[in-house]
Formats: C-alpha cells, structure tokens, sequence
C-alpha cells in the first residue's frame, strides 16, 4: 500500500509540475471571444498586479506573449507554438531540463534573437547548439525571423503537445512581430507555492482583476490531462482495498486457528470464572501484537523501496512511454500516517468476527472434548 500511494501520487506530481511549468499555475487573459493559441493584448503595468502579489501562496506573477509559427530548417519544416517570457523571468522550470547548451540571455536592453528548442523538434529539424534557424509567423502581411539555438530541453512530454511544440524566446519579439509596444503583453502567469491552494487562489485573483479579463487554472486549461491524473486515483483505491482484504483474511485465519488450538485453555478459563470479554481480550491482544509487527516490518520494507527508489532512481521507465525516465517517488508523512491507523483499526474491527466464537464455548464440554 505505501509502494502504490507513493508511485501513483509521485506519478501525478511529476506530470503536473511538467505541465505546471510550461504554463503556470494560473493564466490571465483578455475575457473575449477569442479562442485561438495568440491572445488579445493587454497592458503590462496593470495596479491588480502588486495586489495579487500579496495574495498568500502567490510566488511570482510574470508577463507572458504566445504566437504559432513555423520552423524551416534545411527541408524540414514543423509548426510550433512560440511563448515569450518577459527578462526577469528565470526560467528555472526550463533550466532543470536542459540537455544541451544555455538558457537564453534576456536581460539586455535590446530583444534577443536566442531560443530553446526541445530535443524532440532538434531532432526533427536537425538541430545542434548555436544552430540558426528561419521561423515563419503567419500574420498580414507574414513575417520571418532569424534565430539562434541557445538550449536544448528535454522535459519527456513529447507527445502530449508540450516539447512536440513550444519554443521559448524573448517576449519582445512577439511584441515586435504584433507591432506592440513595450506596455502590451499576451497575457499573465501566476505561480503558486502550494499547489493544493490552486483553485481558492484563482477565485481570489479572479475577483481581483478587472472585469475585461478573466483568470484560469492550469485544470480547466489542460482538463484532459488532470482528469486521466485523476482517474489513477481510482488504482490506488483498488489496490489498498485488495490489500486489506488480504490482510484481513490472512488474521482472521490466524486467529481462529490460534483459538481452536486453544479450546482447552479456553475452557479452563472459563470453567474457572473468566468471562467471554476476558477470554475474548487475550485473543485480541495476540491479534493486535501479530498486526503490529507485521506493519512494523511492511513500513520498513516499504519505505526502505521508496528511499532507494527516490535518491538512487533504479527502476527506470521508458521516457517515451510513461514521460518519466525513472520510478517517481511521493513519501508523504500524512499519507504513512492515515495507511497504518487505517490498516491497524480495519484489522482489529475484522478481529471481532472470530472472537465471537469463544462465547459459544461451552466449559464443560470443551474441557471434556478438548
């Protein structure tokens, strides 16, 4: 049970921080009609912004600018998503991903022509650091800019329309391309510290904004994603109920055996003046003492498993597959705590079922039979 709750729950933490980092926790836009990958501009030196930077829970809140192009090089040619990230952005999810090369130098006066490209569109296009490139952006009149490889990220969300698609640049040359000036922006992105905060957050940025613009979470952005997250939910059910069932089994069948071994004592005791619940107590207590050592030894072999598992990464998976290169591991003291008391008092309820048996003992007979 520790193994499933803590892969299945580590699982889901990977894939939404990989989500969360290509777009945020929370995304501000233009409140329009319009439902296409380039957002309608706003202004960037908007007054909700230093209130909801005081908004507990809130980390950062950074302008941001998307736009589609299309990427020539040699004979290849793929469609891509284009986000520009402001200069004081660090781009740090991006960071712990790369592969090859640097992150893009944005904090100079001027726009830089520098991009990160994923390993998965390098190898299409055959790209390598320092490589330039031709992107195409369809517009009226269309535009073509010249850019340089600076980095190459690799974050295994290749399929799922992530490192399939976005490259990351300066947000002055979306600006540039639109003809927008310094004070437009697509759009805001807000981190979070605390990602189970993310839904009251958004209500409170939502009510903070102006009423031209609108607020969403990274859940109703991609529901599809974070909806198969929420179905793995239903294994880790499945397995701690087969778990306990087993569990269950395996006592009551120890226990019973325990006390038909024990008919004599049983009625020895009785035929001396113990009642039931003092003959049921010491069966009980046998039972919690079995209970006790075998979670005892579960929690050590299992958080010992997840230990390794987590500072080693031993058990790899295939990147293309699951989109994680090794086993992820979610140890959660909460989670440890509610397993074994759950466990622990589901097995000493189960254990009322055989002890009901030594009230039909009969001191005589079993005495005499026994």
């Amino acid at each position: 049970m520790i193994l499933a709750v803590a892969i299945v729950t580590g699982f889901q933490e990977e894939i939404r921080r990989k989500v969360i980092g290509f777009g945020s926790h929370i995304q501000i836009i233009k409140y329009d009609s319009n439902k296409s990958l380039e957002a309608t501009p706003i202004e960037k030196n908007q007054q909700f912004i230093a209130e909801v930077e005081k908004i507990p829970g809130v980390e950062s809140i950074q302008p941001v600018g998307r736009k589609p192009g299309i990427i020539k090089s040699g004979d290849a040619i793929e469609g891509v998503l284009f986000k520009g990230v402001d200069q004081k952005d660090p781009l740090k999810f991006f960071g712990a991903h790369l592969t090859a090369g640097r992150l893009p130098k944005l904090n100079t006066t001027e726009k830089s022509d520098e991009i990160l490209v994923s390993a998965q569109l390098a190898n299409q296009l055959k790209l390598s650091i320092d490589s330039s490139l031709i992107m195409y952006f369809v517009q009226d009149p269309p535009k073509a800019r010249k850019f340089k490889v600076s980095g190459i990220y690799n974050t295994g969300l290749g399929d799922n329309d992530f490192d399939k698609i976005y490259v990351i640049g300066d947000l002055r040359v979306i600006q540039q391309l639109n003809n927008w000036d310094s004070t437009l922006v697509g759009g805001f992105e807000i981190t979070l510290s605390d990602y189970s905060q993310l839904k009251a957050i958004n209500e409170q940025v939502y009510q903070t904004i102006p009423n031209d613009l609108t607020s969403n979470d990274v859940e109703e952005i991609y529901p599809q994603i974070f909806g198969w997250l929420g179905l793995m939910d239903t294994n880790v059910y499945v397995i701690i109920i087969l778990m306990l069932s087993v569990s269950v089994i395996n006592m009551i069948t120890s226990l019973l055996i325990m006390i038909l071994e024990r008919t004599r004592m049983i009625g020895i005791l009785k035929a001396l003046g113990a009642g039931n619940r003092a003959v049921s107590m010491i069966f009980l207590r046998q039972a919690a003492g079995l209970t006790f050592r075998g979670m005892l030894f579960g929690n050590l072999i299992g958080i010992g498993i997840c230990l390794l598992q987590n500072y080693t990464g031993w058990i790899s998976l295939n990147q293309e597959t699951y989109y994680l290169s090794s086993v992820p591991i979610n140890l959660d003291v909460l989670h440890l705590v509610v397993l074994n008391a759950g466990t622990f008092l589901v097995c000493m309820l189960c254990m009322l079922l055989p002890v009901l048996v030594i009230s039909r003992f009969s001191p005589a007979k079993t005495i005499r039979f026994a």
